[in-house]
């Protein structure tokens, strides 16, 4: 059960200017730090943050105070994002593809004292930047923080409504500093392109604050199509560490022929499991590792497997407690990160239960991450774990990713085939009765879903997650 917390007066977010200075902004005033189509230098970036904190202030922004970022990924977007932080203020980001009513929701839920949108108009499908020229607009019923936190996210919701997640400046160091640890992530001499959305904590921290963080140069390709990553890969000599979610590496692995990339090291992903076989043809399609990482908007980064090595674990970073409780993940963490809200189902005495089914290796302590904790159901009394048949299903050859849930006491697929070509009515009843005849060896009969569907292509979330509501999935059903 949610119950209220006691109100907290106003805070100031902590260590307002310093950190965002000395750890994110400094450096050699001519050294490349971003590439948004041209590149920016550390002088540039300073000077664009010290601009839009001008304008903030105009806004009304002040120490302690809260602005909501609704920003397409650019320069504009970081550099409002770091202004918030630099004027001791607390960030909320909206993702710009959400829609006026979303948006609305969200303003009424969170109440920022500043929106800041900018004045040019949506991105076009598929680009990975936009221009932006971010306005900040006071908003009448705002209210100033109640806690020190400096970031509040949104989650994916792609199992149903979104959760409110904070964090403070000192929790974001902690995760750079991981980053920094971890010998094969991108270090100073190379270079990320990163593919992940910087609304969300994969692309903002692992992407945008670690890059600024150790002093490598970030790029987001201007098309997010095959097409479009690998030239952006191709276009400059330095190792290069492609960052994004298993969707993106579908994508790169199944290029019919991509050009010789000598300089590139190896992509790494997170947000979802990968399916079977995909580490694998990746691999042989570019001959460097897919690196997998495990984590969650609330930590942050929680274990890696960045050379392919360890799949299916994962080791936890620097200084994560990983425990196996009852099958279930729990990490210890000191206080809730869902603010105004005491829910013991998700935190409680010190440790955050992560609803992710897992194992932990009691002699390494490396972690298996099984896939979600309410993936299991009762079929006629006997247990089913959906994980294990979406796994199946993802498996077959005429299959190229799977969703499956349990409706009405029965378990549904959705399924994306391997092929996006038409095949005709006749062709997709024969590839359905091949999925059929294949889970009758696989599974027992009790596993096996009711019901197929195949789509042309499974939606999903904005940060690039398969989408597992149930009537979502219904409504892009034909």
């Amino acid at each position: 059960m949610l119950t209220g917390s006691p109100s907290l007066p106003p805070q100031p977010c902590e260590a307002p200017h310093d950190w965002v200075d000395r750890h994110l902004l400094a450096g050699p005033a001519d050294q490349e730090c971003l590439r948004f189509g041209a590149p920016v230098d550390r002088a540039a970036l300073r000077a664009l943050v010290a601009e839009q904190a001008a304008r903030l202030t105009a806004a009304g922004l002040q120490r302690g105070g809260t602005a909501a970022l609704r920003l397409a990924p650019s320069l504009g977007y970081a550099a409002a994002l770091l202004a918030c932080w630099q004027l001791g203020a607390q960030a909320v980001l909206l993702d710009h593809r959400l829609t006026d009513h979303e948006v609305a929701r969200a303003v009424e839920r969170l109440a920022p004292q500043v929106l800041v949108e900018s004045a040019h108009g949506p991105a076009a499908a598929m680009r990975g930047f936009a221009e932006t020229d971010p306005v900040p607009v006071a908003l009448p019923n705002g209210r100033p923080a109640a806690t020190g936190h400096a970031l509040v996210q949104l989650s994916s919701g792609s199992t149903g409504p979104a959760k409110v997640i904070a964090r403070t400046g000192a929790d974001l160091l902690r995760e750079l500093d991981c980053y920094a640890r971890l010998a094969a992530f991108p270090k100073a001499g190379g270079r990320v392109v990163l593919l992940s959305s910087m609304v969300h904590v994969l692309g903002l921290v692992g992407g945008l604050l670690n890059s600024l963080h150790a002093r490598v140069p970030l790029t987001v390709p201007a098309r997010m199509t095959t097409a479009g990553i690998l030239a952006t890969i191709a276009a400059d000599d330095r190792p290069t560490t492609v960052i994004g979610v298993p969707f993106h590496a579908e994508l790169l692995a199944g290029a019919a022929d991509p050009p010789p990339l000598p300089q590139l090291r190896r992509m790494i992903v997170a947000g979802e499991l990968v399916r079977p076989g995909l580490p694998a043809a990746f691999t042989d399609r570019y001959g460097v590792p897919l690196g997998t990482m495990y984590g969650m908007t609330e930590l942050g980064v929680i274990a890696t497997d960045l050379d392919g090595a360890l799949h299916p674990e994962a080791a936890p970073v620097h200084g994560m407690d990983v425990r196996e409780d009852g099958g279930e993940l729990h990490i210890a963490m000191a206080a809730s990160p869902y603010p105004g809200l005491t829910d013991p189902t998700r935190w409680s005495d010190g440790r955050l239960h992560t609803r992710d089914a897992g194992r932990v290796d009691p002699a390494t302590g490396r972690v298996t991450v099984l896939g979600r904790r309410d993936s299991q159901v009762s079929i006629g009394g006997l247990k089913v774990d959906l994980n294990e048949v979406e796994h199946t299903l993802a498996a077959l050859p005429e299959v190229r990713e799977a969703v499956v849930v349990f409706v009405d006491g029965a378990i549904e697929a959705y399924l994306a085939a391997e092929t996006t070509e038409a095949a005709g009515a006749a062709g997709a009843a024969d590839r359905a009765d091949a999925v059929r005849e294949a889970l009758a060896r696989e599974l027992a009969p009790f596993k096996r879903p009711r019901q197929l569907t195949f789509l042309p292509a499974l939606p999903r979330t904005a940060t690039g997650k398969l989408v597992r509501d149930t009537a979502a999935l219904r409504a892009a059903a034909p």
